[in-house]
């Protein structure tokens, strides 16, 4: 239970040091007291939340103002977004969704020099280019997020967002005329899948309660419908969602899937969440005329199937149920029992993950961690056999899993672009791919950088990898800064990728990067997620702090030239890094951040995190999320690195709300002499699809970075 008061009394307090030299914004302390199962937590910016108040509206508005005044004195930051594009220009065109229907071909791409993906189509794989869909001539500020061709390829489906907002338009455009028709499905989630009918005339899809992020229905209660094309959306029928089919025991903060098998003989209903285990029903193709389905069930929790994926009758699925490094098998969808499960692909000392599919074939990857081997499975035979890719991390998808074999792989690594490759499993001719692919004009990064990989001694002696990458020039003496990030949430894997324009300018400037593959993620199977959620997750930024010891001690960095990042679920980790160890930084990078924990259950997308991070209700819970809470474990005259914080206004996943009260905490707490910045971006929401804005939010804070570990370029005079 949570006992709140509310002291009348209007405190003003400001860090005496920093109200100096900066003046921020004034941010007043309104207290408000909660009782966590006796553990009392006062939290003086609750008033904050409300961000339909012009009172607060007004506060981001003049923290965001207050920031760009600052980030605009600083010399080098125009210098950073330039040389981003350059480094974007020299990829060339860059592809994204390709999809092969018969000889035709669909895809996105975003042109050199250009900043968002547009949609289009060949006829033939060296036909000519047609353009289909400008999102910026539809709606400005719009981007593509995901697109669909019906089968008989005259209609498209696609979904479009606004400045990062995550909230889309489901729109559905004739092929022929390259025009919209009437039909709008609103809103719909940007992550979830739609499917036509084999006939082409209807569509599912997942419908949000509400598209307002503030709401309290938003990411609630939500349906899967399906939609006739050419009637009224209000008339689609409900294929499943809570208040439908309460037999199915949906939770409200879940939401459910509907997809189809790829001969078309069953439906499957998947309820989402973040939880990496699956839970799934089916039915048969023909009850989609029903007027209710009759859900079976098909995977349950308890069987711990973190992927599937159906080919014929065969559900193959990748689980971690006694077998922490991942296993494959199959079982009957006539008779979905996992004790008669077949058992194609046992555990063995590597990680099994990547678990995908083409018409006849099964993929996976085996990890050491950093390289992926790939193989493929024929789901006839159950022959197993090792795709000739390059070491490296080998990652792909399948052109078209309902219609053939054609898979685009990709060889990847930190410094070194991708490599793609054409393959077809059932020829099994793989070669380099000549369509597609951007012209990458890059130098040989490999003549001046260098990528170690090692792992390091954590607090309780478990061996953490660490990814460095470094100019071979560097002089071992703790004077070069360093940038090390890292995520650890959800069984996420941080494998090798090209770093790309933000990070190779960062690179260029002198800068150490390095990534830690912390628990919570996925690097080392499924143990390593359990080890860095609920109880255990001290362990995530407890393995933060010891990489970031070791590259100090190891004279690649010292304190005064750290600069320590983490995203999203990752502003656990370097929220609760700079609180624990504050001495440890010179500079912390917080983007749309998870900096209070224990209020993340009362936002919309809250209640999706308990099966990561626990829940309020449950006493032993609420001891942990305390403890993964940055902002009460900041304190008052402590002196603290220099903090930007980056929040996307339109942010749905992580409210605004949480980096502006980390934000109003530390500017009225640090006693150092360092600024504590708030960057409010009014174009974005969690992340943007327009690489113009990326590019801008990143210079920003390189150039914050660089100007305080002291880089000669970034000083402000």
């Amino acid at each position: 239970m949570i006992r709140k008061t509310t002291l009348a009394l209007l405190i003003f307090i400001t860090s005496q040091t920093t109200q100096a030299q900066y003046q921020y914004p004034a941010t007043p302390e309104h207290p408000v007291v909660d009782d966590y199962f006796g553990t009392k937590i006062t939290d003086s910016y609750r008033w904050l939340e409300d961000m339909k108040n012009p009172e607060v509206q007004k506060w981001f508005k003049d923290q965001g103002d207050y920031t760009n005044t600052v980030i605009k004195k600083i010399p080098g930051r125009d210098a950073l977004f330039s040389r981003m594009k350059e480094i974007q220009s020299l990829g060339g065109d860059s592809y994204g969704v390709v999809s092969q229907l018969g000889e035709n071909y669909y895809y996105t791409k975003n042109k050199k020099g250009e900043s968002i993906y547009k949609l289009y189509f060949r006829k033939g794989i060296n036909g000519a280019e047609i353009l289909l869909l400008d999102p910026e001539a539809f709606k400005k500020g719009a981007t593509i997020t995901d697109y669909e061709v019906s089968p008989d390829q005259k209609k498209l489906a696609i979904t479009l967002a606004e400045n990062g907002s995550e909230v889309c338009e489901l729109r559905i455009m004739d092929l022929e005329s390259k025009t919209f028709l009437s039909d709008k499905l609103t809103p719909v989630w940007s992550e979830f899948n739609f499917d036509f009918t084999p006939d082409s005339k209807a569509i599912t899809y997942t419908k949000m309660s509400s598209g307002d992020s503030n709401s309290d229905d938003f990411l609630k209660n939500m349906k899967a419908l399906i939609h006739i094309i050419g009637t009224n959306p209000e008339t689609d029928k409900v294929l499943a969602s809570k208040n439908n089919n309460p037999n199915l025991n949906i939770l409200s903060e879940q939401f459910p899937d509907i997809s189809f098998s790829d001969n078309y003989s069953y439906i499957i209903l998947r309820i989402g969440s973040t939880k990496n285990e699956e839970l799934s029903f089916y039915a048969p193709f023909s009850e989609l005329n029903n007027i209710k389905i009759n859900w079976k069930p098909l995977i349950k929790f308890e069987d711990e199937v973190t992927s599937s994926h159906i080919i014929g009758d065969k559900v193959f699925f990748l689980s971690h149920k006694n077998a922490p490094n991942y296993k494959i098998g199959f079982i009957d969808i006539k008779n979905p029992d996992f004790k008669k499960a077949t058992i194609v692909v046992p555990e063995t000392n590597k990680v099994l993950r990547r678990m995908q599919k083409s018409k006849n074939f099964i993929y996976y990857s085996l990890s050491d961690g950093i390289n992926q081997d790939k193989y493929q499975i024929n789901a006839k035979t159950l022959q197993i056999k090792m795709i000739p890719l390059p070491k490296g991390s080998n990652g792909g998808a399948a052109l078209n899993p309902r219609e053939n074999d054609n898979m685009s792989f990709s060889n990847n690594g930190w410094i070194t672009p991708s490599t793609d490759y054409d393959y077809n499993a059932l020829s099994g001719k793989l070669k380099k791919a000549e369509q597609f692919i951007s012209s990458k004009a890059y130098p040989d990064y490999s003549q001046q950088y260098a990528v170690k990989e090692i792992e390091v001694p954590s607090h309780d002696g478990v061996m953490v990898p660490l990814s460095i990458i470094y100019p071979k020039n560097i002089k071992m003496n703790g004077s070069t800064p360093c940038y090390i990030t890292g995520y650890g949430a959800y069984g996420s894997s941080s494998t090798p990728y090209f770093i790309g324009p933000s990070l190779m300018t960062l690179l260029e400037q002198n800068v150490v990067i390095a990534i830690a593959h912390v628990r919570g993620g996925g690097e080392k199977g499924n143990e390593w997620h359990k080890g860095g959620m609920k109880a255990t997750k001290p362990n995530t930024w407890k393995d933060f702090i010891a990489c970031s010891e070791y590259l100090i001690k190891e004279k690649y960095t010292s304190p005064d030239k750290l600069i320590g990042n983490g995203v999203s679920m990752g502003g656990v980790l370097i929220g609760r890094a700079v609180t624990e160890r504050p001495d440890l930084f010179r500079v912390a990078l917080i983007e749309v951040g998870c900096t209070n924990a224990i209020r993340m259950e009362t936002t919309p997308n809250g209640p999706n995190q308990i099966p990561e991070i626990g829940s309020l209700k449950n006493k032993e819970d609420v001891k942990h999320i305390l403890e993964m809470d940055a902002q009460n474990k900041v304190k008052k005259g402590e002196k603290y690195p220099a903090i930007l914080l980056r929040t996307g206004i339109n942010d749905p996943r992580v409210s605004p709300w949480e980096p502006g009260k980390f934000a109003a905490t530390l500017q009225n707490s640090t006693g150092s002499d360092k600024p504590v910045l708030l960057h409010v971006n009014y174009a974005n929401g969690h992340f943007s699809n327009d690489l113009d804005i990326t590019y801008g939010d990143d210079a920003d804070m390189f150039a914050f970075a660089l100007w305080q570990v002291g880089n000669s370029k970034f000083q402000i005079k």
